[in-house]
């Protein structure tokens, strides 16, 4: 049974009692996944009805996928403007506005408009995103931080599955229809606008005066933390961009075979969030954890079979699942309550260009050394020796608490 909301400390002021609160976040959090995976099973009949558009085979495709460049692009942006207009706020209009932008393609006949209205799309869900974090940060602290930020990455993976599969049935009726499901933003902004309380600075004692005080934004902590995001979102990202490449470079080419094998792969990494939030703080180092994802790499780089490319995706994706929430809980220890939405648009621009870099860097890959599964093992190397080489840093973290405000 979940543990009951810890009290906020005084860093933490104006935390909301009850779950729904972070309910609501974990719903929000969600959005961007729905338009990374909603209309891959519509992109075909698309492709029919703007036939006759040119270059409609290259722009249809992107329908789908330049809402995350546009995101990966502007969440710095909005990670300024939720410092200065609040987060509440803005999360409360993007989240509407997402659905008015999304559900457009509805009603629009022409391709470019269609292209111009997913871009907005990309740009609320940088909003959103950006502010459903910032304000996790702003609301929990400790422990309880750290397991709603490992419930973020769950709920990604599980509404990936699920979204994929509303927009096949919806799709099986006509390819606007997904787009409908664009419109639950209008359902969810005024249950934000009602259960989310308004974040506040602070308590100004004269730790805190000394930590708000006027000062530049702390590049240098979080450029780190920013670079490992770019690889782990590419660690992250290679077991369900392309389990299917690899399914079929081994001969499996049944859709029935492929899902199962996906949501097995879904539900490990599910499993590695559960993982971290059960896990103490010092057991769960950033080397160990690149480590796992690399050995699954490397087994499914040699893996002359079934059992065993699942056995090494599986063990990657449990490791993906404790990376991403341990990547974004270090960055949120690096920021003070006025940087944080700064620095959270930072890191969600930095995990989404690791998503938009994952396929290309493969495809490099491949035609370097010859295969996909090579490639990946490939990969499985370079994430070892980041392991290795982080590895004398976390000693020297074990050893030693670096306090949030410090260079």
């Amino acid at each position: 049974m979940p543990a009951p909301l810890a009290p906020p400390s005084p860093d933490h002021i104006g935390a909301p009692a009850g779950r729904l609160p972070a309910a609501v976040l974990m719903t929000g959090s969600c959005l961007p996944v729905l338009g990374a995976v909603l209309l891959a099973p519509v992109l075909p009949r698309m492709q029919d009805h703007f036939a006759d558009v040119p270059g409609s085979a290259a722009l249809v495709p992107v329908v789908l996928t330049i809402p995350a460049l546009a995101l990966a692009l502007l969440a710095p942006f909005a990670g300024m403007i939720v410092d200065r207009l609040g987060r509440k706020r803005l999360l409360v209009a993007a989240t509407a506005l997402y659905a008015v932008f999304g559900t457009a393609p509805l009603w629009l006949d022409s391709l470019h408009a269609i292209l111009i209205s997913r871009v907005l799309v990309g740009v609320t869900e940088a909003a959103i995103m950006t502010a459903c974090t910032t304000l996790i940060g702003d609301y929990y602290d400790g422990r309880l931080r750290d397991r709603y930020l490992a419930l973020q990455t769950m709920c990604a993976s599980a509404s990936a599955t699920l979204f994929f599969v509303l927009g096949g049935a919806l799709g099986a009726a006509n390819w606007r229809a997904p787009f409908w499901l664009y419109a639950v933003g209008l359902l969810i902004a005024p249950v934000m606008a009602r259960v989310l309380p308004t974040p506040a600075p602070p308590a100004q004692d004269d730790k805190t005066r000394a930590r708000t005080a006027p000062r530049s934004f702390p590049v240098r902590r979080m450029a780190g933390i920013c670079l490992l995001t770019v690889f782990g979102a590419v660690v992250f990202y290679t077991v369900p961009v392309e389990m299917a490449y690899l399914l079929d470079d081994l001969g499996t080419d049944s859709t029935g075979t492929i899902g199962a094998v996906t949501a097995v792969a879904s539900a490990a990494t599910v499993l590695g969030s559960i993982l971290f939030t059960r896990l103490a703080p010092h057991r769960r180092p950033l080397p160990a954890l690149l480590a796992l994802c690399a050995l699954g790499f490397l087994l499914m780089g040699l893996a002359d079979d079934l059992p065993l490319l699942i056995t090494g995706a599986v063990l990657n994706c449990i490791g993906t699942g404790m990376l991403l929430p341990s990547l974004v809980t270090r960055a949120m220890d690096r920021l003070d309550f006025a940087d944080r939405g700064r620095g959270m648009g930072l890191w969600t621009a930095a995990f989404f260009l690791g998503e938009f870099l994952c396929p290309l860097a493969l495809l490099a890959g491949k035609e370097a050394v010859g295969s996909l599964a090579a490639a990946v093992g490939v990969l499985g190397a370079a994430t070892a020796l980041l392991a290795a080489a982080l590895l004398p840093l976390a000693r020297r973290r074990a050893h030693s608490v670096v306090p949030v405000g410090d260079p």
